[in-house]
């Protein structure tokens, strides 16, 4: 590697050395594990994560909870809540002191019990344990009169609401959602029990087996990299009450990009379709559709080992253990080692702000430290789904593209690819970076590498060299979203080249390999044209059939139903 891109990943080096503050790696006696009793396969979740992270078997507890998805505020309290922090207590992972809080004219004054002490940080809760408390309408606390209507309830997601276990002795209310004092922070290392947070997430989905998973795919991301492409959608909005919810994902594309990741942000109110070609995806966020659809709707659907995916919804995680319904257990089924969603309506300021997310995660946080720097609230809805201790950006970037080359991992692909991205995100030009990447003995076979040389060449106006790039492509292991991609791009600069047969020929072969995807009716309408110019009369007989075919019928007058609406916009 010449020394002008040593110097930008020493640059990268720098930035992440301002950025991070935490240890290389956490070990598994700063977690405790737990499971359902009363289920045999939340055990064994819980001691397949233990094993493979290295958890001290007096760290992993099981308690008799319900076993389905959601629990009583009583059983939460009674059956999780006091014997989880008795046990903490017991074993000496919490220490309490006294803390007398003085009197003043509003409030008298009182005494509490504070952590001072703590072994561990993080809690990982295994499939079987309930995912939601369920509001109570019982219970009426203090000020709750004072708060806004919408916020004067007590459901909550059991990871949000365990991470507010430090604080129990402080007598805090549950109605409503509490302000995270560790939103946004840079320093990950406070981030600890002593300081009132416990780091909760869940090791659940579906199935136990998928559960198991997620650990195993956390792991592989750490060891390897966690690679492949980000895909943002956002609505395209600039101002009103929504606004907050697209800042939030165009932040998290413009810092996906900066730090070298293939990005791409749509801004058009519609969501990604199913025909979009959505290839080996590290990230996705997206927001709006009350259930699981586009690409996610369409086999195959590419997440890469490590990925972490993401659908902004009032009731995104509503029901959590499912395939079909909803976001976050699809998305996990589908193969997303990391994600999250709403137990039930957060509002808009109360959701994940993925762009903080993302700054923090791609910068060396762990899953579990990246997820409570980037909610706004605690005690609310989020629930948290992944390996907290899951950290694939430990490692320096130069070292570890130096162990994929001595491994002759085909993962190097990935990590010169994100050199080029790395440089063009910085001063370099795109011929400089075109004169590296087109010699590299890696481009030459890689489908990865090729399709970005075509991509290098498109964007100087050198379109010749951009289809005979593209063309490579079509020849070597490209993935099949990826072929959909680069077919549909090829044949469009073809056409665009006035090489209308050669971009015909490429059409054709599209409509073979994938003769039921969704935009096909479109690649038939382009096709129809030169196949009657051409005069192949069988060709437009089929064409003909297949556009008539597909068309749908003239829309009716009915007013369309949204019933998908996204979290409401309302400030806690």
């Amino acid at each position: 590697m010449n020394s002008s891109f040593i110097r930008h990943w020493t640059r990268l080096a720098a930035t992440l050395a301002v950025v991070m503050n935490v240890p290389g790696a956490d070990p598994g006696s700063e977690v405790v594990v737990i499971y359902n009793r009363r289920m045999p396969e939340s055990r064994h979740v819980a001691e397949y994560y233990a094993a493979r992270r290295q958890v001290p078997t007096n760290q992993v507890w099981s308690f008799d909870l319900p076993t389905g998805e959601t629990m009583t505020r009583a059983e939460y309290r009674d059956l999780l809540q006091d014997p989880l922090l008795k046990r903490l207590e017991s074993e000496k992972l919490f220490q309490f002191e006294n803390e007398v809080i003085p009197a003043t004219r509003a409030e008298p004054g009182d005494v509490i019990l504070k952590v001072t002490t703590t072994r561990i940080r993080y809690a990982a809760l295994c499939y079987g344990v309930p995912v939601k408390i369920l509001r109570d309408t019982n219970l009426v606390e203090r000020g709750e009169d004072k708060v806004r209507v919408e916020l004067r309830r007590n459901e909550a997601a059991v990871d949000s609401e365990l991470a507010c276990l430090p604080l129990l002795g402080r007598k805090y209310s549950f109605f409503g959602p509490l302000p995270n004092p560790f939103y946004r922070t840079t320093n990950a290392p406070a981030m600890h029990p002593a300081n009132g947070l416990l780091l909760v997430t869940r090791l659940d989905g579906p199935t136990a087996e998928i559960a198991r998973g997620l650990v195993d795919k956390a792991m592989q991301a750490e060891r390897d990299g966690l690679w492949g492409r980000a895909y943002f959608d956002a609505r395209g909005l600039t101002n009103g009450e929504y606004l907050l919810g697209d800042e939030w994902i165009r932040g998290a594309a413009v810092f996906s990009r900066r730090m070298g990741f293939e990005t791409v942000l749509d801004d058009k109110p519609e969501t990604f379709s199913a025909g979009f070609p959505m290839s080996q995806i590290a990230f996705y966020a997206g927001w709006y559709d009350g259930q699981v659809s586009g690409p996610f709707t369409r086999p195959p659907v590419e997440f890469m080992p490590g990925a972490f995916a993401y659908h902004l919804h009032s009731f995104s995680a509503y029901v959590l253990r499912t395939t079909k319904e909803y976001w976050a257990g699809p998305l996990l089924a589908l193969g997303a080692t990391a994600t999250m969603g709403s137990v039930d309506e957060p509002y808009l300021a109360g959701t994940l702000d993925v762009g903080m997310f993302m700054g923090r995660f791609l910068t060396g946080f762990s899953f579990g430290e990246a997820a409570y720097a980037a909610l706004p609230t605690l005690s609310w809805q989020t629930t948290v789904v992944g390996d907290p201790l899951y950290r694939p950006f430990a490692r320096k970037p130069q070292e570890l593209h130096e162990d994929l080359t001595r491994r002759k991992s085909k993962l190097l692909e990935w990590s010169i690819l994100r050199v080029v991205n790395l440089n063009l995100a910085t001063d370099m030009a795109v011929p400089e970076l075109i004169a590296y990447l087109a010699p590299l003995p890696e481009a030459a076979s890689s489908a990865l590498l090729q399709e970005k040389l075509g991509d290098l060449y498109a964007a100087s106006g050198k379109l010749t060299d951009a289809t005979e790039a593209y063309a490579r492509v079509v020849k070597l292991d490209a993935s099949p979203q990826q072929r959909v991609r680069v077919l549909l791009n090829l044949a469009r600069l073809l056409a665009l080249l006035g090489r209308d047969e050669s971009a015909y020929g490429y059409y054709r072969q599209f409509t073979k390999e994938f003769p039921e995807h969704p935009d096909r009716l479109a690649v038939y309408q382009k096709m129809l044209p030169w196949a009657q110019q051409a005069k192949l009369t069988r060709d437009v007989k089929q064409l003909q059939g297949d556009i008539k075919r597909l068309t749908p019928p003239p829309a009716t007058n009915a007013v369309p139903q949204n019933n998908a609406a996204p979290a409401k916009p309302v400030k806690p």
